[in-house]
C-alpha cells in the first residue's frame, strides 16, 4: 500500500507492507523508477520491507540504488533502527547521509516528514 501526502510542495509516498519490497538492485531500482513516474518525490521504505544485504555495503546495493535515487532526484528516508547495525562504515554513512537531507536514515516516518518539511 502506499499513503500518499504533501511535503512542502513535494509529493511524498510511505510504502506500507508486510512483504520484502526491495530484494536486489533490480526490484529495488523498478521500484524507484515506478514510483517516479507516478510522481513522487520523497519516498518512504521501512527496514523490514528491504533485504538485509542493502545495510552491508560492500554489497553494492545501497550504492546502486541511492545513485539511482540521485539521478533521477529523489529524496529517500529508511525508517528502522539502525544502531543495531556494527558496522562502522554504515554508521558514517547514515551519520553522513542525515546531514545532507536528501537520504535519511531515521527512526520513525514522522521523523522523516519533519527532516523533509525543514523543521
Amino acid at each position: 500500500m502506499i499513503r500518499s501526502f504533501q511535503i512542502n510542495d513535494l509529493q511524498a509516498a510511505e510504502l506500507i507492507s508486510e512483504d520484502l519490497l526491495i530484494a536486489d538492485v533490480a526490484s529495488g531500482s523498478q521500484l524507484l523508477v515506478d514510483l517516479y513516474y507516478q510522481h513522487f518525490d520523497i519516498m518512504i521504505f521501512h527496514e523490514k520491507n528491504i533485504n538485509p544485504d542493502f545495510f552491508e555495503l560492500r554489497s553494492g546495493m545501497a550504492g546502486e540504488l541511492l545513485q539511482k535515487a540521485s539521478n533521477f532526484q529523489l529524496r529517500l528516508a529508511f525508517i528502522g533502527k539502525f544502531e543495531a547495525y556494527s558496522s562502522k562504515s554504515l554508521q558514517d554513512f547514515i551519520r553522513e547521509s542525515n546531514k545532507h537531507g536528501k537520504i535519511l536514515f531515521v527512526s520513525s516516518p514522522e521523523e522523516a516528514i519533519k527532516r523533509f518539511e525543514g523543521k
